[in-house]
């Protein structure tokens, strides 16, 4: 009876861990630890000299991971080119003449699979792992990318019209919108965070530095000289005032009406995240656990895993 007892919870074990790691279909830290363990620090090294040749190509690569998971999950679609058959993320909306970094990724790609000797890392592990890095490189927290992610063999601009978030978007939307993905309100103000590095077109924030209230008004005084009411519209500005460090400059800038789009003065306009805003304002280290938790938590939506999908020769189109 004992060794009986003994492998009943052996199976009940298993199975608890089973189903405690379900939610991360298969995705593991170590996943390319034997199949080729220079992976993870050949993408390192592709990113840092990315970023120092380019401290903006940080923020790219972060945007990229973000708008590859809200379409149809973290499976390196936004990379694809577009063919008779694939209509390429590339021409949504949010990504057009806007996301970039695409020849990095290419780089990177090409490093890893000699690194490894043949194509084995996923491109959409290669955006996963380039973001956190990015991150890294500017001076952010570092976490353990879950890995494991394969390729998809299709891509939908509709899809990202309709999945990805925008500058537009008011308090109400943006949480209904990270709520479809499986994120909740904290995620939400966490991942906007990433909004601490880069630049935004002028198209983007135009309406909200002539048309809102809830800017100050020096601020959207000296942003209309980079954005006038016609044209500009490529014109760009740091999303918050340290665009080359991930510090909380960002939402010490909201708390004080200094949001660059008007989804993201939102975050900090009298509604239900104000105080978190206010919290990361001056709390880092909390900032740096919660955008780490919820990083995680995006990559890993809707991965393809297993014998599904796969992975590509080159990231840009389907093997």
């Amino acid at each position: 009876m004992e060794s009986h007892g003994y492998f009943f919870v052996l199976l009940y074990a298993f199975v608890f861990a089973a189903f405690a790691t379900s939610g991360f279909s298969q995705l593991s830290p170590n996943y390319y630890d034997y199949t080729c363990p220079n992976a993870l620090s050949t993408i390192k090294s592709a990113v840092e000299a990315a970023v120092q040749n380019e401290r903006r190509m940080g923020a790219s690569l972060l945007r990229l991971h973000f708008h590859d998971c809200f379409v149809n999950g973290c499976d390196g679609s936004i990379l694809l080119d577009s063919t008779s058959s694939i209509d390429s993320e590339k021409n949504a909306g949010p990504n057009f003449q806007s996301a970039r970094g695409f020849e990095v990724v290419d780089q990177i790609k090409q490093s890893v699979d000699k690194a490894c000797g043949k194509p084995v890392v996923s491109c959409a592990d290669i955006l996963a792992v380039a973001a956190r890095d990015s991150v890294v490189a500017l001076g952010g927290p570092t976490w353990d990318v879950r890995l494991g992610r394969r390729d998809s063999t299709t891509a939908s601009s509709d899809a990202a019209n309709a999945n990805i978030p925008a500058p537009f978007f008011s308090l109400s939307e943006l949480i209904d919108n990270f709520k479809k993905h499986g994120l909740d309100e904290k995620d939400l103000v966490a991942l906007s965070g990433g909004h601490t590095i880069g630049y935004a077109r002028c198209t983007t924030f135009k309406d909200h530095i002539y048309n809102d209230s809830n800017i100050n008004p020096n601020y959207a005084q000296q942003l209309k000289y980079i954005c006038p009411t016609s044209g500009g519209d490529s014109n760009l500005s740091p999303l918050d005032s340290t665009p080359a460090n991930f510090d909380v400059s960002y939402f010490s800038g909201l708390v004080q009406n200094y949001g660059l789009l008007h989804s993201d003065q939102e975050l900090f306009n009298g509604g239900s995240v104000d105080a978190l805003v206010k919290q990361y304002s001056y709390d880092t280290q909390t900032f740096y656990n919660d955008f780490v938790t919820s990083m995680i938590k995006m990559g890993n939506i809707q991965p393809i895993t297993g014998n599904q999908g796969e992975i590509r020769v080159n990231c840009r189109q389907v093997n």
